[in-house]
């Protein structure tokens, strides 16, 4: 039987979806251009990204963000003045426009000052960090991190490193990248080695020092220098490289479309939940009225799509 004329069968997902053919071409179009237009556009509107730092007081946040962008974003304490622990938990954002070969990115850093000042952590995740993780790994994408990673030898750090994958894994904490979004096998692979060795040890510093010759970027202490991009002392390296060279276009895309869309609903949900009264409108759909002058006083309803979208254009109110 010719296997051209073979009926196809019911559960091949062939049948049912379009083909997609290939079409000889007679010249050059100039399709390939869309590439450069895409650039100039991204090189005239720029980019932006939003982080937030979480942890005790001291731990070095201001100096890991200055780090992980060559910058002085964040003025960090100096060493020495003690500051008051703050009574109340209150966040302070900071948004600076930071240039690289003509790329702009304008960044926002988010800090938590005093988060957890008051309770002991004895080397694990305290029962604030699991409640605080649980909740915001299903708002953003969550990084972890072990600060001051140059007080641990390295046998310390790795059984630190164990301890904290298990209570992730035990509290059902997915942190970034999630195993749900590897969208092929190289991603996949990838992914895979990212997460075994999160969370990344870090040393911060924003001074450079001379090695050999050299001027690197490290911290410098009675036993030599600790140098924040040199792999054999931290794992910072992976940390930039994640956030920045290889992953950052992947985060934004997920805080909007699976992060942002979630909240998005939910508050939709609750504001449809909420008492009737002025302007209320019902997202779901509803037989046209019959035709005649609306009642005064009222306004006449409009069609059920004209109704969803206008919910949708003023989402935003209530968030």
């Amino acid at each position: 039987m010719d296997p051209l004329r073979q009926s196809p069968s019911p559960s091949s997902s062939q049948a049912s979806s379009p083909r997609t053919l290939s079409c000889e071409r007679l010249g050059y179009v100039g399709i390939e251009a869309v590439l450069d237009q895409l650039k100039i556009k991204a090189m005239k509107m720029g980019f932006e990204f939003n982080i937030m730092v979480v942890g005790q007081s001291g731990l070095g946040k201001s100096t890991m963000v200055n780090t992980l962008f060559k910058s002085k974003i964040w003025k960090s304490t100096m060493p020495g003045l003690r500051v008051p622990t703050p009574q109340t938990l209150q966040l302070h954002s900071m948004t600076h426009v930071i240039e690289e070969n003509g790329v702009k990115l304008k960044l926002t850093v988010t800090d938590t000052p005093g988060f957890g000042d008051q309770i002991n952590n004895d080397k694990c995740l305290r029962p604030l960090d699991l409640e605080f993780l649980q909740r915001l790994c299903r708002a953003v994408n969550v990084v972890p991190v072990i600060a001051r990673a140059d007080s641990l030898t390295i046998e310390e750090r790795e059984a630190f490193r164990h301890r904290i994958q298990d209570d992730l894994k035990t509290h059902s904490i997915e942190v970034y990248p999630q195993k749900c979004f590897d969208e092929d096998v190289n991603d996949k692979i990838l992914n895979s080695k990212i997460r075994e060795r999160i969370p990344f040890a870090v040393v911060g510093a924003d001074r450079e020092h001379m090695v050999n010759g050299r001027c690197v970027l490290g911290r410098k202490t009675k036993w030599g220098i600790i140098e924040v991009e040199n792999m054999a002392h931290c794992e910072f390296p992976l940390l930039r490289d994640l956030l920045i060279r290889s992953h950052l276009q992947d985060l934004k895309d997920i805080t909007h479309n699976v992060h942002y869309e979630n909240y998005r609903i939910v508050r939709l949900k609750e504001s449809h939940a909420l008492p009737r009264g002025p302007g209320w409108v019902n997202l779901a759909p509803a037989p046209s009225p019959a035709p005649g002058p609306a009642p005064t006083g009222t306004r006449a309803s409009p069609g059920p799509a004209k109704v969803c979208r206008w919910a949708e254009d003023n989402s935003d109110e209530d968030f």
